[in-house]
């Protein structure tokens, strides 16, 4: 049965969908079966992962509104087959937008993620689902459906602050909507050691949360900014920069965390 992840945080421009299409990528090259979900309008981990926002036949919207199955709406990440870091894609574009007031009257709406899931979990090993940044109806499908959040984070001040809602938003989705979500772990990103303040709050992190924080570090790398543009993950765009590496390194890290070979 897949491990269902939502990768999250309630602040803007913190490598959320570098984070799952990353993961995604290093997840498939070390031999995993891997489903992203693109939950963000935007879509930018749809185009991230090499597919065409704008030439999908189905999306993740008509799967939320029962007009199509997973099976039907999932795409093949045909561009990275080549690299061997191919993976399934459940894409997002800006119908999306629109689900948030379709859903609002519709019975079990924040379980309809959940339900369509479920059919498909066999099928892989991991489904990894791209949140928007906002606690909307549309991230709380994605933490309705996943085992554990992955949170990515800035070591700066600004994100602890951030941390303790999001914290406090899936103490509350477990209490009342999914008992088995929890906080898998947080991931450091966009790190630079020679920053006397990011080593501080990583320490910190290091304090208050334990082994709740990833051993791998995902350095700042100026090829991983690059590669969104060429439409791969930086573990495909050049899988020899430091980031790339960091990133197989932590999908190594989510396998052995997840009980798997």
């Amino acid at each position: 049965m897949a491990r269902i992840y939502c990768v999250a945080n309630q602040k803007g421009g913190v490598g959320k969908t570098t984070t799952t299409v990353n993961l995604a990528a290093g997840l498939a090259k070390i031999g995993q079966r891997v489903l992203m979900v693109d939950l963000d309008p935007q879509g930018n981990a749809t185009m991230g992962s090499g597919v065409d926002k704008r030439q999908l036949a189905h999306s993740v919207y008509d799967v939320l509104l029962e007009s199509a199955t997973v099976r039907d709406a999932k795409v093949r990440a045909e561009k990275l087959v080549a690299s061997g870091c191919a993976y399934d894609v459940l894409g997002a574009n800006r119908e999306l937008a629109g689900a948030e007031v379709e859903l609002v009257d519709v019975e079990r709406r924040e379980k309809r993620l959940k339900l369509a899931l479920a059919e498909v979990e066999a099928d892989y090993d991991f489904v990894l689902i791209d949140c928007p940044p906002s606690l909307s109806l549309l991230t709380l499908n994605g933490l309705c459906s996943a085992h554990g959040v992955i949170v990515p984070m800035q070591c700066e001040y600004f994100a602890l602050e951030g941390l303790t809602d999001l914290v406090n938003t899936i103490k509350q989705v477990h209490a009342n909507l999914n008992r088995d979500l929890k906080l898998i772990g947080l991931l450091r990103v966009m790190f630079d050691p020679r920053i006397t303040l990011q080593q501080q709050v990583s320490e910190q992190l290091k304090g208050h949360f334990g082994d709740k924080v990833f051993n791998t570090v995902i350095p700042r790398n100026v090829r991983l900014a690059e590669a969104p543009s060429y439409g791969l993950p930086g573990v495909v765009f050049d899988p020899s920069a430091k980031g790339s590496q960091a990133f197989v390194e932590f999908a190594q890290e989510m396998v052995n965390r997840s009980g798997g070979a």
